[in-house]
């Protein structure tokens, strides 16, 4: 069992991976996917292991699980703001922000990108795969969380990302015509191809143009490849499969 940590100044960042669960096959083991369909009372369990995990990293998590904001995502651009001791729980969206230090914000992932968004005082917690994107995820997150920001006093500050495990361009076949549009939307950086030579679509290339474009340069990327790593769960790879999280949060 382990799970990769970033710190940003006062933000802790948890991805966890497929390690360390209840769940059995093809779900083993630390399944977090609520929608999946796994035992949902071996899903919960889980979301409790995980918890132990954001606590060890450094966050407070007194209610554990149930402290913990998630979503039913579905892939549209969608952000919903937490406010302190309200956590959101299972509402369609596929992106969260607080402005308040304590509340944990986690996306659940098995190909797409998790991505942590920092502000000076905001952070936010955003589920983007090529669909989430093309509708504007990131840019809504970002356009949000830079409104939240602006409501106190004091001059904003640069954003920064966190980037977390997802699908690499070598592992992800696209058809030409769907291609095509992302290329159309994004830019000729987007496209590349598999490691068998076949067309593909670079979503860590699409996610970094997308925030470029919001304004945030600044972008920390953990560079693991889910359709590679025999610790991640793979949609692409697996199907039917199991979802591993991206927590985030300031200390209070």
């Amino acid at each position: 069992m382990g799970c990769l940590v970033e710190h940003v100044d006062d933000v802790v960042v948890v991805f966890t991976d497929r390690h360390g669960g209840v769940s059995e096959v093809p779900f083993d083991s630390l399944n977090l996917g609520r929608f999946s369909s796994d035992d949902p009372n071996r899903v919960e369990q889980n979301w409790d292991v995980a918890s132990d995990l954001v606590v060890a990293a450094g966050l407070p998590l007194p209610r554990r699980a149930q402290g913990v904001s998630w979503l039913h995502q579905v892939h549209g651009a969608v952000v919903h703001e937490v406010v302190d001791g309200a956590p959101v729980a299972g509402a369609d969206g596929d992106a969260l922000v607080t402005a308040h230090a304590g509340p944990v914000l986690a996306v659940s992932v098995a190909d797409c990108a998790p991505i942590a968004l920092i502000g000076r005082k905001v952070v936010a917690a955003v589920h983007a795969g090529w669909r989430g994107l093309a509708e504007g995820v990131v840019r809504e997150a970002v356009s949000r969380l830079r409104e939240i920001e602006g409501r106190s006093p004091g001059r904003s500050g640069k954003l920064r990302a966190v980037l977390g495990p997802c699908i690499h361009v070598d592992q992800y076949e696209f058809g030409s015509e769907v291609l095509a549009r992302m290329v159309e939307r994004f830019g000729p950086t987007v496209e590349g191809t598999t490691a068998d030579g076949a067309p593909a679509f670079d979503l860590p290339a699409a996610v970094r143009v997308e925030l470029g474009r919001a304004g945030v340069t600044e972008v920390i990327d953990v560079d693991v490849c889910t359709a590679s790593s025999s610790d991640h769960f793979s949609h692409r790879r697996d199907a039917p499969t199991g979802r591993q999280a991206m927590f985030v949060a300031r200390r209070p």
